[in-house]
């Protein structure tokens, strides 16, 4: 694509710009810089001859942004830095092999880490960045190449690869399950629940796939898979956890099975990417290595 180069102003005049906008003044900037106050000013007067509109009213001393200025530069530090994240990576390693990847942190510490050895091994020559990231953001603004999303495939403008359905299991602390019988499903309604809210719906569909008619369930609410599991060990309740995070406690006893097999949730895991880095070479190994470790648990 061919980009006009009057709006492509050079790095020079956009660093001026976008530290003058963040520090509030030439002088303040130009220490930043370790530039002279009249070279800042007259980068900042040369973007706005470039893009031929003022950027900052002059109050005799002062420099007020204008609105526009102040729109242009959150999409300018934007920029910057994702420039200077591309720059640090090409730094670190020179074959251009990175990999920045968004986890969700349940998935990226029982399931991930676990395994990504393994392909670090067989692509020695790709560094893996991992940043943990709980809700949907813009690939645009962030800079990732790729994330696990959990839910359904419908993140917009990017491509989906399914991993696996998430298999809950409604679990909770021998002792507390030894202070509070369960013989059948119902008898889990008189006890308290422990829910997450990235799955609202999880506890009624466990219900349902038992043939119970429940009301809303009662009990502790949590953002995240690790403390929920910690409050169940400790006998704050029944958890329905996936089957792989809650693996490890099952296996040591510090929780047991409450009622019933897992079952398919409310959604399944997928590695996402934007659309734009779909062939880039690390992104491409990662997807055909993930392809292949979760292609029994479709």
């Amino acid at each position: 694509m061919t980009r006009p180069r009057r709006f492509l102003p050079s790095v020079s005049l956009l660093t001026a710009f976008e530290a003058v906008l963040r520090t509030g003044s030439t002088a303040a900037a130009a220490r930043e810089l370790d530039l002279t106050q009249g070279a800042v000013s007259r980068l900042v007067q040369n973007l706005e001859s470039q893009l031929g509109r003022p950027l900052f009213l002059r109050d005799r001393r002062r420099l007020i942004p204008t609105e526009a200025a102040r729109a242009y530069g959150r999409d300018v530090t934007r920029a910057l830095d994702l420039i200077a994240r591309a720059s640090m990576e090409v730094a670190a390693n020179p074959g251009g092999g990175v990999l920045s990847l968004a986890i969700l942190p349940a998935f990226g510490t029982r399931w991930l880490a676990p395994r990504l050895a393994g392909f670090l091994s067989a692509h020695p020559g790709i560094t893996v960045n991992l940043a943990t990231r709980l809700k949907r953001f813009s690939f645009a603004a962030e800079g990732f190449d790729a994330a696990i999303h959990f839910g359904r495939d419908d993140w917009r403008d990017a491509g989906h690869l399914h991993l696996f359905q998430e298999r809950l299991i409604a679990c909770a602390a021998p002792a507390f399950l030894a202070a509070h019988p369960v013989a059948g499903a119902a008898d889990l309604l008189d006890l308290p629940l422990l829910q997450i809210e990235t799955r609202p719906t999880a506890w009624a569909r466990w219900f349902q796939a038992q043939g119970v008619d429940a009301p809303p369930p009662r009990g502790m609410l949590f953002d995240q898979f690790a403390p929920m599991t910690q409050a169940a060990v400790h006998g704050l309740g029944v958890a329905l956890l996936p089957d792989f995070l809650a693996e490890p406690e099952l296996a040591e006893g510090r929780l047991v099975p409450a009622f019933g097999p897992a079952f398919g949730g409310v959604g399944s895991y997928w590695l996402v990417w934007p659309e734009a880095r779909a062939t880039y070479p690390p992104l491409a190994a990662f997807r055909d290595w993930l392809a292949g470790v979760t292609a029994g648990l479709r």
